[in-house]
Protein backbone atom coordinates (compact mmCIF):
# COMPACT_ATOMS: atom_id res chain seq x y z
CA UNK A 1 0.00 0.00 0.00
CA UNK A 2 1.02 3.91 -0.75
CA UNK A 3 1.96 6.01 2.16
CA UNK A 4 -0.23 8.70 0.98
CA UNK A 5 -0.93 12.32 2.77
CA UNK A 6 -1.87 15.35 1.91
CA UNK A 7 -2.35 19.49 3.72
CA UNK A 8 -2.76 22.46 2.22
CA UNK A 9 -2.65 26.22 3.61
CA UNK A 10 -3.26 29.22 2.13
CA UNK A 11 -1.99 32.86 3.81
CA UNK A 12 -1.26 36.62 3.60
CA UNK A 13 1.32 37.67 1.25
CA UNK A 14 3.47 39.08 4.34
CA UNK A 15 6.92 38.44 4.56
CA UNK A 16 5.82 37.62 8.46
CA UNK A 17 4.11 33.94 6.84
CA UNK A 18 7.25 32.91 5.40
CA UNK A 19 8.80 31.07 8.50
CA UNK A 20 4.90 29.94 9.36
CA UNK A 21 5.69 27.99 6.04
CA UNK A 22 8.79 26.77 6.61
CA UNK A 23 7.54 25.14 9.95
CA UNK A 24 4.41 23.56 8.68
CA UNK A 25 6.58 21.89 6.24
CA UNK A 26 8.83 20.46 8.27
CA UNK A 27 5.93 19.65 10.99
CA UNK A 28 4.13 17.84 8.04
CA UNK A 29 6.84 15.62 6.45
CA UNK A 30 7.81 14.76 10.03
CA UNK A 31 5.98 11.39 9.66
CA UNK A 32 8.83 10.30 6.83
CA UNK A 33 11.74 10.67 9.42
CA UNK A 34 13.52 13.00 7.55
CA UNK A 35 17.36 13.73 8.59
CA UNK A 36 18.02 17.24 10.05
CA UNK A 37 20.12 17.90 6.55
CA UNK A 38 16.92 17.01 5.04
CA UNK A 39 14.64 19.51 6.87
CA UNK A 40 16.90 22.36 6.52
CA UNK A 41 16.82 21.34 2.28
CA UNK A 42 12.93 21.78 2.17
CA UNK A 43 12.66 24.54 4.61
CA UNK A 44 15.06 26.46 2.43
CA UNK A 45 13.38 26.01 -0.88
CA UNK A 46 10.25 26.68 0.75
CA UNK A 47 11.45 29.51 2.07
CA UNK A 48 13.04 30.79 -1.23
CA UNK A 49 9.46 30.08 -3.30
CA UNK A 50 7.36 31.58 -1.07
CA UNK A 51 9.85 34.65 -0.50
CA UNK A 52 9.47 35.00 -4.25
CA UNK A 53 5.91 34.87 -4.07
CA UNK A 54 5.39 37.63 -1.81
CA UNK A 55 7.85 40.11 -2.79
CA UNK A 56 7.52 39.66 -6.51
CA UNK A 57 4.25 38.39 -7.21
CA UNK A 58 2.32 40.55 -5.05
CA UNK A 59 2.35 44.81 -4.32
CA UNK A 60 -0.56 44.34 -1.28
CA UNK A 61 -0.25 42.02 1.75
CA UNK A 62 -3.96 40.77 1.81
CA UNK A 63 -3.19 38.45 -1.39
CA UNK A 64 -2.74 35.13 -0.56
CA UNK A 65 -0.05 32.44 -1.07
CA UNK A 66 -1.16 28.68 -1.32
CA UNK A 67 0.83 26.15 -0.02
CA UNK A 68 0.01 22.68 -1.04
CA UNK A 69 2.40 19.44 0.43
CA UNK A 70 1.65 15.82 -0.60
CA UNK A 71 4.02 12.79 0.79
CA UNK A 72 3.62 9.34 -1.35
CA UNK A 73 5.46 6.83 -0.27
CA UNK A 74 9.13 8.95 0.46
CA UNK A 75 8.80 11.63 -1.74
CA UNK A 76 7.24 14.90 -0.53
CA UNK A 77 6.16 17.11 -2.81
CA UNK A 78 5.52 21.19 -2.57
CA UNK A 79 3.44 23.72 -4.17
CA UNK A 80 3.66 27.07 -3.98
CA UNK A 81 1.02 29.02 -6.29
CA UNK A 82 0.02 32.93 -6.01
CA UNK A 83 -2.55 35.00 -8.31
CA UNK A 84 -0.08 37.62 -8.72
CA UNK A 85 2.26 39.27 -11.38
CA UNK A 86 3.56 36.19 -12.91
CA UNK A 87 6.99 35.89 -14.58
CA UNK A 88 7.38 37.29 -17.85
CA UNK A 89 10.36 35.16 -18.94
CA UNK A 90 11.10 31.79 -16.46
CA UNK A 91 14.41 31.08 -18.12
CA UNK A 92 15.84 34.29 -16.95
CA UNK A 93 14.63 34.72 -13.63
CA UNK A 94 16.07 31.26 -12.98
CA UNK A 95 19.65 32.74 -13.89
CA UNK A 96 21.87 32.86 -10.62
CA UNK A 97 21.90 36.52 -9.21
CA UNK A 98 18.85 37.71 -11.19
CA UNK A 99 16.42 39.81 -9.46
CA UNK A 100 14.24 42.11 -10.46
CA UNK A 101 13.90 43.83 -7.11
CA UNK A 102 17.78 45.11 -6.83
CA UNK A 103 16.88 47.84 -4.48
CA UNK A 104 15.20 45.30 -1.83
CA UNK A 105 18.75 43.89 -1.87
CA UNK A 106 17.62 40.58 -3.22
CA UNK A 107 20.42 38.11 -4.08
CA UNK A 108 18.85 36.89 -7.21
CA UNK A 109 19.68 33.11 -6.03
CA UNK A 110 15.76 31.84 -4.87
CA UNK A 111 15.70 29.59 -7.63
CA UNK A 112 19.15 28.50 -7.83
CA UNK A 113 18.51 26.96 -4.23
CA UNK A 114 15.25 25.96 -4.87
CA UNK A 115 17.46 23.86 -7.47
CA UNK A 116 20.21 23.06 -5.22
CA UNK A 117 18.22 21.81 -2.62
CA UNK A 118 15.20 19.83 -3.98
CA UNK A 119 15.46 16.62 -6.21
CA UNK A 120 13.30 18.40 -9.15
CA UNK A 121 11.75 21.87 -9.71
CA UNK A 122 9.01 23.17 -12.49
CA UNK A 123 8.27 26.32 -12.52
CA UNK A 124 4.63 27.67 -14.09
CA UNK A 125 3.90 31.22 -15.05
CA UNK A 126 1.35 33.37 -16.95
CA UNK A 127 2.16 37.08 -16.43
CA UNK A 128 -1.11 38.87 -14.73
CA UNK A 129 -2.13 35.80 -13.69
CA UNK A 130 0.59 33.98 -11.24
CA UNK A 131 2.66 31.37 -10.97
CA UNK A 132 2.93 27.94 -9.62
CA UNK A 133 6.72 26.53 -8.18
CA UNK A 134 6.17 22.89 -7.59
CA UNK A 135 9.23 20.97 -5.94
CA UNK A 136 10.65 17.18 -5.00
CA UNK A 137 12.22 15.39 -2.78
CA UNK A 138 13.04 12.13 -2.05
CA UNK A 139 13.58 11.70 1.60
CA UNK A 140 15.85 9.00 2.80
CA UNK A 141 18.61 9.64 0.14
CA UNK A 142 21.83 10.27 1.44
CA UNK A 143 25.25 11.01 -0.33
CA UNK A 144 25.87 7.35 1.65
CA UNK A 145 23.75 5.53 -0.69
CA UNK A 146 24.64 6.59 -3.87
Amino acid sequence: MQNQNEMKICFDARSVNEGFARIAVAAFIAELNPTLDEISDIKTAVSEAVTNSIIHGYQDPREKVELTCRIRDDVVEIEVTDTGAGIPDIPKAMEPFYTTKPELERSGMGFAFMEAFMDEIWVESKVGEGTRVRMCKKIGVSSDNL
